[in-house]
């Protein structure tokens, strides 16, 4: 198993996000996160990657237990996470962004060769010299995107990764997924109900900071439980 906790939780005044989770996810997988708003999906996510504190629990990735190790040292063991909210450097370039998360493993000529093939995978190559906060929002999604397959991680976790994408970015997006994942493990907290159903091997459906159910797509969609908690109220295009 690449990633389990254990009775993980997160207690903030008044609040408890996140409810003793006990989640499994193999190596290899396409595993999809999904709730209504204010689940704990993020909160999970990042207690997961190492930016935030769990109020109690365990993380073990690849057999180790990391719950005190920060998010620096579990990106060097292999851990990307790309966030809910755009975190580019808006006044450095394009190529200068996805440089710096490269040299968190590499050093010299290879920076550059890594920089390019990260780009070149996200169709942003062409934009390489272009200010990254001159993108428009979602290119700024899919160079996030290419900072995290620059880290050449085990595990990939993308948070609203197609928030900010037109359709056809989409496409192109969930065809980029498909050939990620013959490399890497990868965590999807997404919205857009169509891309879950079509990327993911599993799902696991959060729902008050718990787990409310866990299944292929086809169980999922089929799940009474979940149905009334959250696909009840959303199209097949788009939840929440």
């Amino acid at each position: 198993m690449l990633l389990s906790t254990r009775g993980l939780s997160k207690q903030f005044v008044g609040l408890r996000a996140v409810d003793s989770v006990d989640f499994d996810l193999p190596e290899g997988e396409i595993r999809a996160l999904i709730g209504p708003n204010g689940a704990g999906k993020t909160t999970l996510v990042g207690m997961i990657s190492g930016r935030i504190a769990p109020s109690a629990g365990r993380v073990i990735f690849d057999g180790r237990d990391v719950t005190a190790l920060p998010a620096h040292r579990r990106i060097a063991l292999g851990m990307a996470y790309t966030f809910q909210i755009t975190s580019v450097f808006a006044r450095l370039s394009v190529a200068e962004n996805v440089a710096l998360a490269a040299r968190r493993r590499l050093k010299g000529s290879a920076v550059g060769s890594a920089v390019e093939a990260a780009l070149d995978r996200v169709g942003l190559l062409p934009r390489a010299g272009q200010e990254a906060g001159d993108l428009a929002y979602g290119h700024q999604r899919l160079l996030e995107i290419a900072m995290g397959l620059a880290q050449r991680p085990r595990l990939l976790i993308l948070d609203e990764p197609t928030q900010g994408l037109a359709e056809g970015e989409i496409e192109a997006f969930k065809t980029l997924v498909r050939e990620v994942a013959q490399e890497s493990t990868i965590l999807l907290i997404e919205h857009n109900m169509r891309v879950v159903m079509e990327l993911a091997n599993r799902i696991t459906v959060l729902n008050f900071g718990a787990v409310l159910a866990e299944g292929t797509p086809a169980e999922i969609h089929l799940n009474a439980e979940v149905q009334a908690a959250y696909l009840g109220g959303v199209s097949d295009a788009a939840a929440g």
